[in-house]
């Protein structure tokens, strides 16, 4: 009896720590996929915003664009106050910049297939046990990544306001960047990774 409890306490130990395990390593795909479209877009940040925006902060915009989140763009002037929606990855002519759409899906099919093959993953179920909980670190990553990558000014002419804001929309930014991507793409990584060691 008390040897059946301590495999079972012992399993429960095991699935909390892959659990674990894959939402840090949610937390490193979101840092790695960032640091990569860094890579490939400060070249275009710089010359499309100059000094106006820190350059991690266009990037993050990007970033953003590379998991169909739009950019909220606000303006008001004396009272009037007007919203947009911005990609600047669509809006780009630069084979870089397009490319930023096919890096987090690559970094989070490879970061499930790594988790699979460390985890020792050989069917389905084990693939979404370890893939699926990618998803805790990344969701949270893209969430406070849309709040810190908000640049905002105000300025007063001759007694006339001025504000101007852009940041990741946050809905969309959780959900669609933050759950649905590593949700389909790690746990597709570490399916297909489980498959191919159960052959």
């Amino acid at each position: 009896m008390a040897q059946r409890s301590l495999s079972a306490t012992g399993r429960s130990v095991s699935r909390a720590t892959r659990v674990a395990a894959s939402a840090g390593v949610g937390v490193l795909a979101a840092a790695v996929g960032y640091l990569v479209t860094y890579l490939l877009v400060v070249d275009e940040v710089r010359e499309a915003f100059g000094d106006s925006v820190a350059d991690w902060m266009g990037v993050a915009w990007y970033y953003y664009n590379a998991h169909f989140v739009e950019i909220e763009a606000y303006g008001e002037v004396g009272g009037f106050s007007r919203t947009d929606t911005v990609d600047l990855i669509a809006q780009s002519e630069t084979t870089s910049s397009v490319a930023a759409y096919a890096i987090p899906p690559l970094v989070l099919v490879a970061v499930g297939a790594i988790l699979a093959s460390q985890f020792d993953a050989r069917n389905l179920g084990e693939a979404v046990l370890v893939g699926a909980p990618v998803t805790i670190g990344y969701a949270v990553v893209m969430g406070l990544g849309a709040i810190i990558a908000e640049s905002s000014t105000e300025a007063s002419f001759f007694g006339i306001d001025a504000a101007e804001s852009m940041a990741p929309e946050l809905l969309p930014a959780v959900v669609l960047g933050g759950v649905l991507y590593p949700v389909v793409f790690a746990t597709a990584g570490a399916v297909a990774a489980a498959l191919i060691r159960s052959q």
